[in-house]
This record gives structure tokens, sequence and C-alpha cells, in this order.
């Protein structure tokens, strides 16, 4: 049974979000004919001209119940700018069919972009859309909400009683098509190029379609399959499937973005132009008029062939004088180079667009320039309530002067250091320095009390320990014991902890996975004790921990798993357990701690300090810290269920008792959850934690749930404070914000994150995006972006 109802609604998003002022007669504008029905999300690119565009879409649900599925529409610009944004919720009714209205004038061409989300069926197993729009030149991205697994993204057809094409750029290496969900009486399916010339016929075998397609030149695209019903489940290789186990360079030439379209007519070079323009936007401030200013973008050539190209700026009013790098660069397949746009200061807000063109290709990003100062460095209302393509740097003009790629740690001078991937960055002698090496393992720099500082890279596939007696200017490597095919963690700065050595490193080798519980992974937990002598770096006997480690999730949180005072280490770890054994007794993952002390050679007898639910789950790893006064704080990991807290009962000493395990929150609360903890303690000993903490039910997506970013703390003898969202999701369903949590040596605290979406359309099309640092200078009360005055003083 299907239902039928027509609404709508658009959400004002201020004024870099307001809508473009259609044209008089845009509403009487009719678009052509409907596509084919789709299953999944993701979303559609218009390669629109100048002039009218309208887009309507139709939603459809494929299963009878009372489960509210929202289809939401986000309309944008080439520059990412929000035209509208609508949904097909109604308070109080059941699901049905909903048809939303997208329309604007074109001012100027370039690529339009509509994103489909839907509430509560993020991978559009229950849902069906359509659209018509009166746009000649289209292509939908089929994507749906990530699973952990390698990338794949059917398309699948849902509409019988329309014949359709699936057009498609083939890939030049061999391929594979797989075909199921057909109809009884279709026997083959022919696969032709763009001139309809015919490649094969598929045969259909025990009701699918195996074909392999061997590699060669592929003149003729894009190439289309041809349903004379469109009803199918389609499996390309290298469109909608990309197995990572495959992948070494340009073995998929355009991988994560299952691009197609129903009519080859419809088709234009999207993919090798894909990202040609970034950032879409950018949002600058200055009051000086006399300061000299500029701005960056990058062209990419994502084809796999040498593109030339054209540039050159559109005042969307007056021209003001502002200069532009290059006209043309030419780009080798996969290359990038850096454009920028100067100019002195100003005395009003102006704009100006930055056009890039390939061919018969061309869009547009948009530089805007506000002539006020930038409150960056100033303490801002909380949550910052991110919305789609409209994060930190649109919002607040977050462009930081200092690194930005990971989290910064502070040596015993308070000295900022941050780690790229193959680099360590650092502030000495009045500028940025960088020293690069082979691969970086670990995103965390370490510090002795000499102010030695210690990273962990990689050397012919295997983990090394670099150390810098010089503040990181040069680095010598060091292989660690039984490297090969292991995880590794390294003592971080908590508040605390500054070890007389070498930092310890914990040792993490998976022995054993479970195929029926998926986060169930255990194996052996070693601690690796690195020493100074004449010779450099040696090591110690590695010592065995434990050998039922769930392991280390480093994506988010990034806990400490390991601090130390003089001769002291202490352990936190969790453990599986028996999946037979009722959560009654074993409630969640058990976690222990244990000591280890560097001259005697003994270690502790482990100690059970609290459970962090569910059990068997490796996304629930405890963090632990230090205080002034020696005492020992646990935080248990836990995976969408409150955290909990023990603490020593007496300074440096793990088996003289344990507080009881306390939640941080009330468990009778509903939809009281925490997931990826960062822990650190200040210098007047509170306790400062982040973690993902979901919303359900809640406005802005009343029908479903979604993510926030919160900070929670503990001042010393008293309970922990409420949580405090600090960023709001711009999406709905899962999402994390790759979070880390440190703090330097006079007590600030850092937040470094950057949000990470579900969807992988939303993902891909803001493929290179920077992380995004929050400082607190007051013990958590208040917070803001940090500034690169903050970071040097």
């Amino acid at each position: 049974m299907r239902f039928t109802l027509i609404l709508f609604f658009a959400i004002g998003l201020g004024l870099y979000t307001s809508c473009t002022s259609p044209k008089a007669n845009i509403d009487e504008l009719q678009p052509g004919e409907w596509t084919p029905k789709t299953g999944s999300c993701g979303g559609v690119f218009f390669y629109a001209q100048e002039g009218p565009l309208v887009v309507e879409i139709e939603k459809t649900d494929l299963k009878n119940d009372a489960r509210s599925r929202t289809l939401r529409a986000v309309f944008v610009g080439p520059d990412r700018k929000i035209i509208q944004d609508l949904n097909t919720y109604t308070p109080g009714k059941g699901n049905g069919k909903n048809v939303l209205r997208l329309e604007t004038h074109v001012d100027r061409a370039g690529i339009y972009v509509v994103m489909i989300t839907v509430s509560n069926d993020r991978y559009g197993e229950n849902t069906a859309w359509r659209f018509k729009t009166n746009c000649d030149k289209y292509i939908i991205e089929t994507s749906r909400g990530h699973k952990d697994q390698y990338h794949e993204e059917p398309i699948v057809l849902v509409d019988p009683d329309k014949e359709t094409d699936l057009c498609f750029l083939p890939q030049r290496n061999g391929f594979d098509i797989l075909i199921t969900n057909l109809p009884d009486n279709i026997k083959t399916i022919a696969l032709k190029d763009v001139k309809d010339q015919d490649i094969t016929r598929l045969e259909i075998k025990n009701d699918t379609i195996r074909h392999h397609i061997e590699a060669g030149e592929r003149l003729s695209v894009p190439w289309k399959l041809h349903f004379p019903k469109a009803q199918a489940k389609v499996e390309i290789e290298g469109v909608t499937r990309w197995d990572a186990d495959d992948q070494s360079d340009y073995f998929y030439e355009y991988p994560d973005g299952a691009l197609w379209t129903p009519n080859a007519a419809n088709w234009f070079h999207l993919p090798g132009n894909r990202r040609l323009l970034t950032p879409y936007s950018l949002m600058s401030y200055s009051r000086n008029a006399d300061a000299q200013k500029s701005a960056v973008f990058k062209v990419h050539n994502n084809g796999t062939t040498p593109q030339k190209i054209k540039l050159k700026l559109e005042f969307p009013e007056n021209r003001w004088n502002i200069q532009l790098s290059h006209k043309e660069v030419e780009l080798k397949p996969n290359e990038e180079k850096e454009i920028t746009l100067m100019w002195k200061g100003n005395k009003k807000d102006q704009s100006v667009h930055l056009r890039a063109t390939n061919g018969d290709f061309s869009t547009y990003s948009t530089l805007y320039v506000k002539a006020q100062n930038s409150n960056t460095d100033t303490p801002f209302k909380i949550p910052v309530i991110l919305k789609p393509f409209f994060h930190e740097q649109e919002q607040f003009g977050y462009s930081p002067d200092y690194p930005a790629s990971n989290q910064p740690y502070f040596n015993v001078d308070n000295k900022m250091y941050v780690l790229s991937s193959n680099s360590v960055l650092s502030y000495q002698n009045g500028q940025w320095n960088e020293t690069f090496t082979d691969r970086l393992q670990s995103s965390i720099a370490a510090f002795d009390a000499d102010g030695d500082v210690y990273v962990l890279g990689r050397e012919n596939d295997k983990t090394v320990l670099l150390h810098s007696a010089d503040n990181g200017l040069t680095f010598k490597s060091y292989a660690i014991p039984g490297a090969s095919g292991s995880s590794f963690d390294i003592e971080q700065f908590t508040g605390h902890n500054t070890p007389d050595g070498p930092p310890p490193i914990m040792k993490y080798t998976r022995t054993a996975a479970d195929k029926q519980h998926f986060w169930r992974r255990s194996g052996n937990l070693e601690l690796l004790i690195p020493k100074k002598t004449n010779a450099g770096i040696e090591w110690e006997q590695p010592v065995l921990i434990s050998g039922k480690c769930l392991g280390v999730s480093s994506h988010s949180g990034l806990p400490s798993s390991v601090v130390s005072h003089k001769d002291k280490i202490f352990i936190v770890w969790g453990e599986v357990s028996d999946v037979h054994i009722s959560k009654e007794k074993i409630p969640g993952v058990p976690v222990f701690v244990v000591s280890y002390d560097k001259k005697t050679k003994k270690t502790s007898t482990p100690v059970l300090v609290g459970f962090g639910p569910p059990p068997n789950d490796i996304h629930n790893i405890p963090g632990i810290t230090l205080d002034s006064e020696g005492f020992l704080h646990v935080l248990t990991g836990t995976h969408g269920r409150p955290f909990q807290y023990a603490t020593s009962l007496q300074p440096l000493s793990v088996n003289d008792g344990w507080t009881k395990a306390e939640s941080l929150m009330d468990t009778k609360i509903p939809h009281s959850t925490q997931t990826y903890l960062g822990l650190v303690t200040d210098q007047d000993n509170t306790l400062h934690t982040i973690f993902r903490y979901w919303q359900h039910n809640a406005e802005p997506f009343p029908d479903t749930h979604y993510a926030t970013l919160a900070y929670m703390s503990k001042r010393k003898g008293r309970k922990w404070s409420e949580p405090q969202i600090l960023v709001q999701a711009p999406l709905s369903h899962y999402s994390n914000f790759r979070h880390r949590l440190t703090i330097d040596r006079k007590g600030r605290l850092f937040i470094s994150y950057y949000y990470w979406s579900t969807y992988w359309f939303y993902r891909t099309d803001r493929k290179y995006v920077d992380r995004v640092l929050f400082m607190s200078s007051d013990g958590g009360k208040t917070w803001h972006l940090a500034s690169g005055d903050d970071i040097i003083s």
C-alpha cells in the first residue's frame, strides 16, 4: 500500500545561507520526465547554465510501517552556499509519498548539488526516490551511510514499470559486473557504448548476471546497461565497489563515487573534474584597510590525463582591487596546485568568484571578505551548530596560521608540536619548523624530562621509535623489538606525567578475532621500555601485561593507556570475556590497572577497577591519568553507555584500593550515551573529558538521532559536571568527530577535531578538510578557536 502527500517547509540559515531569489516565472516552470526510482541515499550533481533551475524530488516508502523515514534534500550552489534545505517530516503523519520542489535562478554556470539523506534508513533500503529537472546535464551519485567493511554502493533500481539505461564511466582496468534482483521475464541485458554500438550482451544464469570485462581503452564513453524494466541491483567494480585489498596507485581511477545517469545525453565529465577547485568557499575577516591579505585555493586534476585549467575572477557586483596569481595551470593526473588571491584590506564587505575551466567543464568557488575582525579568538556561544557545508571556516572565518593537521602536544618548555602524516612541526625561534620523516605511525608527540622528543614512525613497513635530542630538528631511528604486525601507543602528557627517560610504549598484537561477534578482538599487550645509553636508545626485555587485551582504537578520543612517575609505570587496558557469561556477571569490558617498577623490574598484581559496557567491544578503550598528588584516575571506555570512573585510594599505588566505579551520568536517564573518551588533568587536579554524545528525537532531527561532541569535568572532591555540548552535527545518524583532548604545561585545554559523517556523499565532496582546534584558558568554562598568538604565547 502506498500513500501520497505533497508538502514542505524550508529551514532559514542566516545571511550566508539565505535562499537565492528566483526570477518571477520560475514558479511556472515545469521540469522534464521522472528518472527511474532508486534506492539508497546520495545526491545529484547538476551542470547548470544561466537561467532558472528546478528540481522536483519524490520520495516513496517501500515498507508500510509506523517508522518515520524523513527524506532531507539540501540544495547548494557551486560554492556550497545553501539555497534550500527541505525535508518531508510532518509531526503526527504517517509515511507516504512526498514531493519537494527545489528552485533557484542560476546567475553563472557551475555545478549545483542536491544531497539526499533519509532518517532511520541511512542505507536507503526501505525508501526510494526519483527526480525530474529542467537541467540537461546531471549525474546521480548513489551513496549510503558507511559500513564497517570495504566500500560498496550498489545501484538499486526499483521502478519495473519504467525502461531505462544505466550510464557509467568504465575503468580501463579489467572489471566485474554483478546484477541481481532482475524481473523473471528478462533474459539478457545489453551493454553498449555512448554511440549505441554493442559491446556485449550479459546472459542471466540462475537469476544472476556475472560478467568480466577485460582491460582496454574506453574510447566511446559513457557505457550504458539497458534495462527493459528498471528493476535490478547493479554492482560494477570501480563504479560501485572498491575492494581495499586490490587498491594500488590508480587501480581504481575514480574511487568512492558511484556516479551514473539514466540517459547518456545527461552525462558530463564530472569524474575527471571532481573537486576541480577547493575549498568551495572561503571567509576572510579584516578591519585593517591597509593590511595585505591573501587566500589560497587549490586546483586539482582528478582525471587520468594531463589537463590545462584556465582561471579567472568574476565579480557579482562592482569590481574591486584583487589579484590572481595564475591565469592558467597545467596539471598531471592527480596533481594539484595552489592558487593565491591577494588584496589590500577592505572598508566594506565584498566577494569575488574564482572560476576554473577545463575544456567544456567550468565551475567556481567564492571568496567572501568581511570588513570586520574575526571573533575566532574570543569565547563563542556553545554549542557550535554545524550546518551542511557551513562549518567553522564559513561561520567564523577559521583559517589557522599554525599547523592543524593533528592535535597539539607541548614539551617541557611549553612549545607546541604537531604531527602530520610524514613530518614533525614545531614552533622554534619565531617560526614553524618542519622535519620530514618517511612516515609516522601515530599522531602523538611524547617528551621526557630532558626535553627530548619521541614519535612513532614507519620504515620498511616496520614501526620504529624516532628520537630527537635537538627539539625535533633532527631525528634518529631505532627499531622496535618485534614490531611487525602490531599496533602501538606511547605515553602522552596528560597533565602531571613526564617520564625521566624515554616514554614507555604499549604494544598490541592481535591473536584472535571472533567472526560471530564483530567487535570481539583480542591479543597480547606488552610493555616496551626504551632507555638512553651511550649507544643511543636500547630496549629492556618486553613485559607481557595481558594475553586477552581488546586492543587499541585511536581514531577518536585517543586517551592515554600509560602514565609514569619516576621509576613507576601505570597501565590500563580492557579485556575480552567469555560470550556465554551473562551480562549480570560481566556487564561490560573488564578494565584492569597494573604497575611496573623499572628498578625492581617487577609487575604488580592486576586490579579490576570497573567495567565498560557493553562487553567484548573494542570501542571501549579506557584512559588513565595522574594528578599532582600521585593519585591515579581511570575512565572505562564505553560504546553508547555512560563512562565509569574510579580513582586510587593511595598515591602512586595500584594495589592499595580503589573507589567503587561510578557512572558519569545517570544510567536511569534514557540515552545517556558516551563513546570515544579523551582524558586529562589540569593544574588544580580537575579532570576533563570529551566524548561523542548522542541526542535522540530532538531538534533539528525530531524523528531520529544525531551526534554531538560534549565535555564534562570533575573538580577535586566534587561530582562530575553535567554534559556540555560543544559541537552539534549537521547531519543525522552516525557521526563522530575524530576528537582528541590535550593539555599544555600551563593547564590550558585543547580540543582538536573534525566532523566525520556516515554519509559517503558528504565526506567525499568535503574530502579536503582540515581539523579545528578549540582552546580553553579557564578550565573549560569558556572555549574559543585557537589563534596563532595562543599557540606561541
